[in-house]
């Protein structure tokens, strides 16, 4: 008789930002769906847990926290997810996230991109979305120093919106170029926690509109 197959446990993680987000795959009914149907293909003994109305712009979400210490523990096998950004929307911490599986020994799944961590394929692509977005961004926020750089050589004075990020602008001005209204792309940050240049977490358009008309934004538009 040959050996009984182990099940793997499986942690299924659902997140949205605030109400209403049901459209597109991004509703917590649409993510549980894909992810018991992956499980039920697999043959995966399938827990799911959700954070509910909170940004994927940092880690520290309750049920995200306790599905890590969980799988940290050996209590579990995988953490799956519908899409890249229900876990992390940054790269800083989608990077460390593929470092502490590597560690803890436990695997992750995003059923978008085919990763899979436990296969070298899987963890070839999980890597080169962690390197090339990181890749990405050091490009943006270098750019962006060496065209300010040489407008303050000419004496130009230079202003940018006060405690925003680089990567803050480069969204608002990607989002604006691909025909996004200053209504919405307001709304979007507003719905993943995104702080304006004031600390404040109203998006009103006339900010959206003061940072594409920031120096900033037109060096990154470039």
């Amino acid at each position: 008789m040959g050996s009984k197959k182990e099940i793997v446990r499986a942690i299924g993680y659902v997140r949205v930002s605030t109400g209403g987000q049901v459209e597109s795959g991004a509703g917590l009914d649409a993510q549980r769906d894909a992810l018991m149907t992956e499980a039920v293909r697999r043959g995966w003994d399938l827990t799911i847990v959700a954070d509910e109305g909170l940004s994927g712009g940092t880690l520290k979400r309750p049920a995200l926290m306790e599905a890590l210490a969980r799988l940290d523990r050996g209590d579990a096998d995988v953490l799956m997810a519908s899409k890249l950004d229900r876990v992390s929307r940054s790269v800083t911490d989608f990077a460390e996230l593929l470092e502490r599986a590597t560690e803890k020994k436990w695997r992750l799944v995003l059923l978008d991109l085919g990763v899979d961590t436990s296969t070298p394929a899987g963890e070839f692509v999980a890597n080169t979305i962690a390197n090339s977005a990181q890749y990405e961004r050091r490009l943006t926020g270098q750019r962006t120093r060496e065209a300010l750089a040489a407008k303050k050589a000419t004496g130009v004075r230079l202003g940018r919106p006060s405690g925003l990020s680089t990567e803050t602008i480069a969204r608002i001005v990607q989002e604006h170029r691909a025909g996004a209204s200053l209504r919405k792309i307001g709304a979007g940050l507003e719905a993943d926690g995104v702080l304006t240049g004031r600390g404040g977490t109203k998006w009103h358009a006339s900010a959206v509109k003061a940072v594409l008309e920031s120096q900033d934004a037109a060096v990154l538009a470039r």
